[in-house]
């Protein structure tokens, strides 16, 4: 069956970087976009990032406007993996962090999520 299992969250300063990772079995990881959605405590789901599937070209990446410039998102097929990096990090991106599979609105499984949290 699908699974996706997010690693890699944890508490982090204003400022510093983490790098979340979600490892994807059960189907052909290669043959579909996958995303990063966020939620923060009190609020709903926020996509943050959708990474398209790549084969011979390198795969596009989509961002909000609320990470981009800040947040990259990648995929190594070979390992069934999808990355986030994340870099100067702010209070707001406090959030549950989910992988999903697919692409806006248009997910069709979900990880359990890992928690980041910016905080001094």
């Amino acid at each position: 069956q699908v699974q996706l299992v997010e690693s890699g969250g944890g508490l982090v300063q204003p400022g510093g970087s983490l790098r979340v990772s979600c490892a994807a079995s059960g189907f052909t990881f290669s043959s579909f976009f996958m995303s990063w959605v966020r939620q923060a405590p009190g609020k709903g789901r926020e996509w943050v990032s959708t990474i398209t599937t790549g084969g011979a070209r390198i795969p596009r990446t989509y961002y909000a406007d609320s990470v981009r410039g800040r947040f990259t998102i990648s995929r190594d097929d070979a390992k069934n993996t999808l990355y986030l990096q994340m870099n100067s990090l702010k209070p707001e991106d406090t959030a549950l962090y989910y992988c999903a599979r697919g692409t806006v609105n248009n997910y069709d499984y979900w990880g359990q999520g890992t928690q980041v949290t910016v905080s001094s």
